[in-house]
């Protein structure tokens, strides 16, 4: 499974700002479709999480209200919609992904980190 994001970017505090994420190859397993991100000098963090067969999420406090996860119909592709966004907020962001099956929070393949950047 090869993941892609697309949708970083400069935008100003208070902003929206729109991420997608492409999964390619045997995406058919993938239960969990996330988020994570990490800011200069920091650990890599959770943001957000959409499990495909409860078509439930899960968000980071920081983040709650503000973000929105989402799944593109029934393809094997996902948004995170960023509002109101924070200098706080800037990073890189990692599209993620974990497989039907035992494991999880522990993510089994990574996008490359698409850079989003607030500027206050």
């Amino acid at each position: 499974v090869q993941l892609k994001e697309s949708g970083g970017g400069l935008v100003q505090a208070g902003g929206s700002l729109r991420l997608s994420c492409t999964a390619s190859g045997e995406s058919f397993r993938i239960e969990h479709m996330g988020w994570f991100r990490q800011a200069p000098g920091k650990a890599r963090e959770f943001v957000a999480d959409f499990r495909r067969d409860r078509a439930s999420t899960y968000y980071a406090d920081s983040v709650k209200g503000r973000f929105t996860i989402s799944r593109d119909g029934d393809r094997f592709a996902w948004f995170l919609q960023m509002n109101n966004v924070k200098p706080e907020d800037t990073g890189v962001y990692f599209c993620t992904a974990h497989e039907d099956g035992p494991g999880w929070p522990n993510y089994d393949y990574w996008g490359q980190g698409t850079q989003v950047t607030v500027s206050s």
